[in-house]
């Protein structure tokens, strides 16, 4: 026993000074004093507005090192230049595992939105909240260029004259998205219907497209054609409707073929109509 006593102690006395400090809080300060150039922008956001000027907790009070962890270890080994020596602070090394990532920023960040990361699409692709979250600018908020990098298909739609405003900033991708998971998944229309409550009916006279899928009829991420409409015009139309009943139309006699001529000009209501009379989605 005396033995094993004496080795911890002989132990203790080769170990690094810094490593014995692994359980050091400096405080914001000693960080500002290197990283200048994320002081103005963590002050500006809301964790550093939180963490600085209204701590609602101990972990809050520690400001920078409530998610980085201590920083002693750090400190110690920019200051005397060693090797083997921890040069990043918990939380940013990059052989973390997202689940430890995550695992920190949840230990706050429960509720809401997040309560159903476990066993959503992201989570499942061992994605880590910095994969889409700047946490020292604008609260970790997302731009819609971060969700491009894993869904380069969706660049060009935007890019479409046509498209939804994310280009403009009017809208974000979490606006349709539930990036965070969810209970039960949405159906598309219902998402469509969030902002587009006029053509959720019920209507007397229903357009059966419209009730079961917005998307066959609309790219809801952009196109070429206006309205975000799949095909151009009456050929989206003739995907379901035959020549058949309108021959004698002007549309559809060649020797009388007038420019400008289209279903909606007639079939206005496409979306459902109220009307007694709406049978054929005309008024």
């Amino acid at each position: 026993m005396l033995h094993t006593i004496k080795a911890v102690i002989l132990l203790l006395l080769l170990i690094p000074a810094p490593l014995m400090a692994s359980s050091e809080y400096l405080g914001d300060k000693q960080c500002y004093s290197c990283h200048k150039e994320i002081k103005k922008s963590y002050l500006g956001d809301i964790h550093g507005k939180i963490f600085t000027k209204n701590p609602r907790n101990t972990l809050e009070k520690r400001g920078c090192e409530a998610c980085h962890g201590p920083g002693g270890d750090h400190k110690g080994a920019v200051d005397k230049e060693e090797q083997g020596i921890p040069m990043m602070i918990e939380g940013f090394k990059d052989t973390d595992a997202s689940k430890d990532k995550n695992k920190m920023c949840l230990a706050c960040h429960k509720k809401g939105k997040r309560m159903h990361w476990r066993g959503s699409s992201h989570q499942m692709a061992d994605l880590s909240c910095d994969n889409c979250h700047n946490f020292h600018e604008k609260g970790g908020a997302v731009d819609y260029k971060a969700c491009l990098n894993c869904h380069p298909s969706i660049r060009g739609k935007i890019m479409r004259s046509s498209h939804m405003p994310l280009r403009e900033g009017k809208m974000a991708c979490n606006d349709c998205h539930t990036a965070h998971g969810e209970l039960q998944k949405a159906s598309v229309n219902e998402t469509c219907y969030s902002c587009h409550a006029e053509k959720r009916g019920p209507f007397l006279w229903e357009h059966a497209p419209v009730r079961e899928d917005c998307t066959t009829c609309h790219d809801p991420h952009g196109s070429n054609n206006p309205g975000m409409l799949t095909s151009k015009g009456a050929f989206l139309c003739l995907r379901c409707h035959q020549y058949g009943g309108h021959v004698n139309l002007p549309r559809y006699n060649r020797q009388s073929a007038t420019v400008g001529q289209g279903c909606i000009n007639c079939h206005s209501r496409i979306h459902g109509s109220n009307h007694p009379s709406g049978a054929k989605l005309t008024r």
